[in-house]
């Protein structure tokens, strides 16, 4: 299959799904594009937070490694409008001038996704989307109005024509903020890459001696934003304090990520003042974060849920974090723990748990963290269940031509 993803915003050395799946389907044998906005010069937090420089060769490494072809479109503006990006007319005309077999749109409810759905009648190809999309996620305040407006006006339009919509998280948003019906919206999880992500003695033994860390110390792991989205001051409040253990274990805190603006200010106060040893890493590449989650003995995230989640897991890593509904559920295996939300108290204790865990009994449970992934979330896995679904769009859709 000749097979397009359509995403407003991509960059290419990141570890999201769009990232991951095309890769996966070149490995597949078909022939994959990526057609996306020219994000140089645009306001955009992930810019600030993974750099906007050297976009061209960054996508020239990540075509030469996958197989996957980049398309770069200027948007209309470089204005984010709501979060979202207005791309150029030409889009349509370069996906059409492709002759794809099928197009895979990130997001049915960006304003991009809409814009293909108002013209479902006009396109000459099957289209397919997903959502990424959670209430707890959702942070504009017209946000009601907006789910009114696309039940109105967009959801018809999705079932009339029984458009797929996969739901990368198991959540019944679609359904009921959107009025999707679940029977077109099936849950394909994100998970993690294992041939990047996995369990490795060697490499733990030679970033600690690099950096100075002692193999019984106990290495707990941040990667990812420290904004108060991702709970930046939660992380440095929770270390704060020495961590007084009965193993009398030197506790280190790796993090990996930059903090911005004020906020971030008030996070690099609270790391300095920090009775615990503090190891700082920049932003990485999502190729270059292997080690850190194999170096590691825990890996916490402090708000709301991430996709580094399946990563640190792939890595034999137990995962602290807090008790929204998708945590509980991925922390139900015996894999990790979850902590009262924004409790710094409740927070430090499940740390501590975990370090004054029988060895034996945290040994376990890092099998546990890995079988899990390995066995249910490993993108070789995934990558298939999506291109069976491209697949079966294909054939209802060309069938009848």
């Amino acid at each position: 299959m000749r097979i397009i993803h359509i995403e407003d915003f991509f960059l290419s050395d990141t570890g999201y799904q769009i990232n991951i799946i095309p890769k996966y389907q070149v490995i597949q044998g078909h022939e994959v594009y990526i057609v996306t906005s020219n994000t140089v010069g645009m306001k955009k937090p992930a810019l600030e937070f993974f750099g906007e420089q050297n976009i061209e060769e960054r996508d020239m490494l990540y075509q030469k490694q996958t197989g996957v072809q980049i398309i770069r479109v200027e948007p209309l503006t470089k204005k984010i409008i709501s979060g979202r990006i207005i791309q150029n007319i030409k889009l349509f005309k370069i996906v059409e001038d492709l002759k794809p077999d099928i197009v895979y749109i990130h997001g049915n409810d960006t304003l991009t996704g809409i814009r293909f759905l108002l013209r479902i009648n006009k396109l000459k190809y099957p289209i397919i989307m997903d959502s990424h999309m959670l209430s707890m996620a959702s942070k504009n305040p017209f946000h009601k109005i907006f789910r009114t407006l696309y039940k109105l006006f967009i959801t018809p339009k999705i079932i009339n024509n029984k458009i797929q919509i996969i739901r990368t998280q198991n959540d019944s948003y679609v359904q009921t903020e959107l009025g999707i019906p679940l029977e077109q919206a099936p849950w394909i999880s994100v998970g993690s890459d294992t041939s990047l992500f996995y369990p490795d003695e060697q490499i733990r033994k030679i970033f600690r001696k690099e950096n100075n860390i002692d193999n019984d110390d106990f290495v707990v792991l941040y990667t990812g934003k420290l904004d108060s989205a991702k709970g930046g001051l939660l992380l440095a409040e929770a270390f704060l304090e020495k961590f007084k253990n009965k193993k009398s274990k030197n506790i280190v805190l790796i993090v990996v990520g930059k903090t911005i603006g004020n906020y971030g200010a008030k996070v690099e106060e609270l790391f300095s003042n920090s009775k615990n040893k503090i190891i700082r890493f920049p932003t990485q590449k999502y190729t270059d974060l292997p080690k850190f989650y194999q170096a590691a003995d825990l890996s916490v995230f402090p708000k709301q849920c991430s996709l580094s989640f399946y990563d640190a897991q792939a890595c034999g890593l137990p995962v602290i974090a807090e008790d929204n509904n998708i945590n509980i559920d991925r922390l139900k295996h015996g894999n990790g723990f979850t902590f009262k939300a924004d409790d710094v108290k409740d927070f430090r204790d499940k740390i501590l748990k975990c370090i004054e865990m029988d060895e034996q009994d945290y040994k376990k449970m890092r099998d546990n963290a890995y079988k899990f992934v390995k066995e249910y979330y490993d993108y070789m896995n995934i990558a298939k269940q999506y291109t069976s679904i491209l697949e079966n769009e294909c054939r209802k859709y060309w069938g009848n031509k």
